[in-house]
Formats: structure tokens, C-alpha cells, sequence
């Protein structure tokens, strides 16, 4: 992103009220590659479509602040491929990452993955470095160390129900897992920040955190995150577009100060019990409104997302999520004018 945008993404988190309002998306795989008329296979697989793609979003929508920025990603098979899962590339549907830990007994045998050397890592690393001097001429700079986060990683290498169930009977075990996983995360980002010094914010994205309560988030997440987030960085960002009345209130704790959820709970809500602590981005309905709705119905919904704030500080207008499969330009072009003239 560029500088600006950058300045304004750091003056929102500060608490800043931007007029207009900044507005934001979060855009990889399931939305970039069919937008720009590409399968998904060859956007994963040919580095210049990856490119191009990225740069013709930032050039037809220079005021939308795209999040993380060029984001060098094959999708939910980024972390799991380096600890060694059988990744399904379809030519023209999301990815799939298989499963790796077959029973319990197997956690203790994970081998701890070389971020430099294993899986989708390096491919996705050195991509993002070749690419570095055309993002840099068009303005750009690598700005977050990005990964999904522990439990997601978990869900994907055991299953996500064959997990929860082992927070429930066997906490210790899950407890090593998550530690384990967590231990690889802290090199991934370290490594990202290594290799692209103008890096200056952690994007992490994690569900499964939404199927917790709030003895569990306490036990196996929040110790996680707040060693993830622990770096002095200026912008720690958390997606979570699950539930998330069980874990916002632990945002401030964990060191989150930018966060977007989903749409079953109110941008005024997520402020609240965060103590206002943590700016927040979001939250029409991505699928319902922004992709499938037409532009008066995007308009209408940003408009009353807008009037409903009871305060615009630590705000930027997206959607409750990612970016998601179909949005087409005009809707976007419609939040982009709802979001102007509030």
C-alpha cells in the first residue's frame, strides 16, 4: 500500500477520525483471480497474473485501502504445506490442504517446519521478492508479515472437529499442538520481517477462535496470540469473521488494535467492549450485500452501516470478512460513493 494509505491505516488505529471515512478490503484468492479473469490455478501458478491482478485492483480503485497489500498466498495450503500436508490444487476452485495428524497420538511426532526451506513457504516468499521493485514503482510498499493463525493451522493439519474435541478430552495435547504451531508462526513472521524491512504490521487470521468459549479462548488462544503479536510493530490486524463475543473483549490484551469480524455483531458493539481500544473494519454483509446485491442495495446498506456509528474514531468501512467470491466492480464503486457522502 502506499504511503498515504499506510499514514491513514496508522492515524485510524491512533483513534483518529478521517474524513472521509478510509475504506478498506481484505483481498486474496477467493475473490482476486475471477475478477480479473483469471482461474485460480493461474493466478497461484503464474507469478506475473498474480501481479498483474494485484495492480490493476489498486489501479482501478486507487482510494481503497487493500489489505494486506500483495499478499503472496495459495490459499488455506500456505502454513499447512510446510508441515508436509497433500495440498489439491482444482483449476478453478479454492484449494484444499488434507490432513497430516491422523489420531492424538501423532501430535507429539509433528516435525517442526523450516520456514525458509519447506512447503509453499519459500515460493511464496520469493515471489513477493521478485515482485518487490514493480510494487515499489507503482507506488507500494510490503507492509505486513502475514499468516493464518495457530488454531486455524491446527484445524486444518488434524480437522476442525477431531481439534475441538481435543481441547475438550485431551487439553494438554491440544495445548503442545498450539504451542508447537505457534513456535513456527513466531520464525514465519520474523522471517517475512526479515526479508522485507519496510514491514511494519502483523496481519493474522484465525476462525476457529469464533468456536471457542471463554474458558477455552483464555486456556489455548490468548496466550498464543499475545506471543504473536508481541512485536513493536505499529499495526497488529485480526480477522476473525466467526463469532466473536467470546473472544473481542481480550482484543486489547492480545495486542490487537486493528480488528474485522463479521457482520452478526455491530462495529459500535465490538468498540464497546474493547474499551474503544481497538480500531475496527467492517461490517456489511459480504456474500448477501456486497457480491450478491445490486449497487443501490450497497449504497443503501453502507449508508445505514455509516449513520449508525455513534462515533467514527478507530473506523474503516469494509465488509464482515474478506472480500468474498462475485463482488464486481460497480458494487464497489457503490461503497466507495456511500462512503464519500456520509
Amino acid at each position: 500500500m502506499t504511503d498515504h494509505q499506510w499514514d491513514a491505516i496508522r492515524r485510524t488505529v491512533n483513534g483518529e477520525v478521517l474524513t472521509p471515512l478510509p475504506v478498506g478490503f481484505i483481498i486474496d484468492s477467493p475473490w482476486l483471480p475471477n475478477w480479473y479473469g483469471a482461474t485460480i490455478l493461474d493466478y497461484f501458478s503464474n507469478d506475473d497474473i498474480w501481479l498483474s491482478a494485484n495492480l490493476k485492483a489498486i489501479r482501478d480503485f486507487p482510494e481503497v485501502i487493500f489489505l494486506p497489500g500483495f499478499w503472496s498466498e495459495y490459499g488455506m495450503c500456505t502454513e499447512p504445506s510446510a508441515f508436509g500436508a497433500r495440498c489439491t490444487f482444482p483449476r478453478n476452485e479454492f484449494p484444499h490442504a488434507h490432513r497430516v495428524i491422523t489420531s492424538e497420538q501423532t501430535v507429539d511426532s509433528l516435525v517442526s517446519p523450516d520456514p525458509r526451506t519447506d512447503g509453499l513457504l519459500p515460493l511464496m516468499l520469493n515471489r513477493l521478492r521478485l515482485a518487490e521493485p514493480r510494487i515499489e514503482d507503482a507506488g507500494h510498499k510490503i507492509r505486513f508479515a502475514v499468516a493464518r493463525g495457530p488454531l486455524n493451522i491446527a484445524s486444518y493439519l488434524m480437522g476442525t472437529v477431531e481439534f475441538l474435541t481435543m481441547m475438550m478430552l485431551n487439553p494438554e495435547k491440544a495445548e503442545r499442538l498450539v504451542k508447537k504451531i505457534t513456535l513456527f508462526l513466531r520464525q514465519w513472521l520474523d522471517l517475512q520481517r526479515e526479508t522485507f524491512p519496510s514491514i511494519d504490521g502483523i496481519f493474522l487470521l484465525d476462525d476457529i477462535i469464533g468456536f471457542l468459549g471463554v474458558d477455552e479462548f483464555r486456556a489455548f488462544a490468548l496466550p498464543a496470540f499475545k506471543e504473536l503479536f508481541s512485536d513493536d510493530v505499529s499495526v497488529r490486524f485480526l480477522h476473525n469473521d466467526a463469532q466473536c463475543r467470546a473472544s473481542a473483549p481480550f482484543l486489547p490484551e492480545m495486542g490487537v488494535n486493528l480488528f474485522n469480524m463479521g457482520f452478526d455483531i455491530t462495529l459500535n458493539e465490538v468498540k464497546s467492549v474493547t474499551g474503544n481500544k481497538v480500531a475496527v473494519l467492517g461490517n456489511i454483509p459480504p456474500r448477501d450485500v456486497l457480491a450478491s446485491g445490486t449497487p443501490e442495495d450497497v449504497k443503501r446498506v453502507t449508508s445505514d452501516l455509516v449513520q449508525s456509528l455513534e462515533n467514527c474514531g478507530h473506523v474503516i468501512l469494509s465488509c464482515g470478512g474478506g472480500m468474498p467470491p462475485g463482488v464486481d466492480s460497480k458494487n464497489i464503486l457503490a461503497f466507495l460513493e456511500s462512503a464519500r457522502n456520509r
